[in-house]
C-alpha cells in the first residue's frame, strides 16, 4: 500500500488514507471511538472532497479496533450547548452528504460498533460488509433524544428494507452482525480476519465498471433522496433544530451521558 494525502495535514491524525491498487483505504483513528464532533466531520468531508479530485477508483472507509464509529460526540455536544450544536448539525450534513453523492464506489468495512451517526455513516456506501461479532449496529437517536436531521433520516430510508424503517428508527436498537444481515442493515457478514480482503475485492468489481456509466446511475438511484431534500429538508432541518437545541433536550443529553458512563 501507498500513503495517500487527504490534503488536510493538521487533521490527519484522525483518519489514514492508504491506497492499495487504486482503492482508497480510509481508516478511521479519531480518539478510542471515532465519535463524530465538527472537526472530525469536517475532516472526514475534506478527505472525501480531495478523493473526488484524485484519480481514486474507490473508497473503502473502515475503523480500528472493536469501533467503526460510536456516532456523535455527546459529550462535546453536552458541554458545547446550543452554540456548538448550531455549528455541529451543518458539519453533520456536509459530511453525509459529501460521502452519499461520492461519485466513485463506496464500500463500508464494519470492522466494530457502528452506531447512530456512525450507523448512518455507514449507510451513506453502496455496499456495507461487517465483521462477524464484530460490534454492534444501529440508529439510537431517540435512545438519546434526538431527532434525526433530514439527511441522515433519508440516507437510512434509501439504505434499508422500508419494512424495517420504523423498527430501526423507533425502536433505536442495535444489532449484531447476522442479526444487521438478516434485517437488511448491512449487505455481508464475513470472518473478521477477512473483512478488508472482501472490502477491497467489493471495491475493485466496482471499480470496474465504466466510472461515468456508475457515477450517473448513483445519481438516478439517489434521485428520491435529492427530490425530498428539496422539498422539505430546510423545513424538516428546522424543526430539528429547535429540538436539538432546547433546554430539555440538553438535559435529556446530559442525563444519557451521565447515565452511560455510570455503566462503563
Amino acid at each position: 500500500m501507498a500513503d495517500a494525502s487527504c490534503g488536510i495535514p493538521e487533521r490527519c491524525d484522525m483518519i489514514d488514507i492508504k491506497t492499495h491498487d487504486g482503492i482508497a483505504v480510509m481508516t478511521l483513528t479519531h480518539g478510542k471511538a471515532n465519535a463524530l464532533d465538527i472537526e472530525f466531520c469536517e475532516a472526514l468531508a475534506a478527505c472525501f472532497t480531495e478523493l473526488r479530485k484524485s484519480d481514486t477508483k474507490a473508497v473503502v472507509i473502515t475503523g480500528q479496533g472493536r469501533m467503526f464509529s460510536a456516532g456523535v460526540d455527546l459529550i462535546r455536544l453536552s458541554e458545547g450547548g446550543i452554540g456548538y450544536i448550531r455549528k455541529f448539525l451543518p458539519a453533520l450534513h456536509q459530511l453525509y452528504d459529501t460521502v452519499f453523492y461520492h461519485p466513485r464506489p463506496v464500500i463500508a468495512a464494519i470492522n466494530g460498533h457502528a452506531v447512530a451517526g456512525g450507523a448512518v455513516l455507514a449507510a451513506c456506501a453502496d455496499r456495507r460488509i461487517m465483521a462477524r461479532d464484530g460490534g454492534r449496529i444501529g440508529i439510537t437517536e431517540l435512545q438519546v433524544g434526538v431527532p434525526f436531521p433530514a439527511l441522515a433520516f433519508e440516507i437510512v430510508r434509501f439504505a434499508v428494507p422500508p419494512r424495517y424503517l420504523a423498527e430501526f428508527t423507533l425502536g433505536a436498537a442495535t444489532y449484531a452482525s447476522d442479526a444487521a444481515l438478516q434485517r437488511g442493515w448491512v449487505d455481508e457478514v464475513v470472518e473478521p480476519d477477512a473483512l478488508m480482503e472482501r472490502a477491497l475485492g467489493a471495491a475493485q468489481q466496482l471499480a470496474a465498471l465504466s466510472p461515468p456509466a456508475f457515477a450517473q446511475t448513483k445519481i438516478q438511484i439517489r434521485q428520491a433522496v435529492t427530490e425530498r431534500m428539496t422539498q422539505s429538508g430546510a423545513a424538516t432541518d428546522k424543526a430539528v433544530s429547535e429540538i436539538w437545541t432546547a433546554p430539555a433536550t440538553l438535559v435529556f443529553i446530559r442525563d444519557y451521558v451521565a447515565r452511560t458512563l455510570k455503566k462503563s
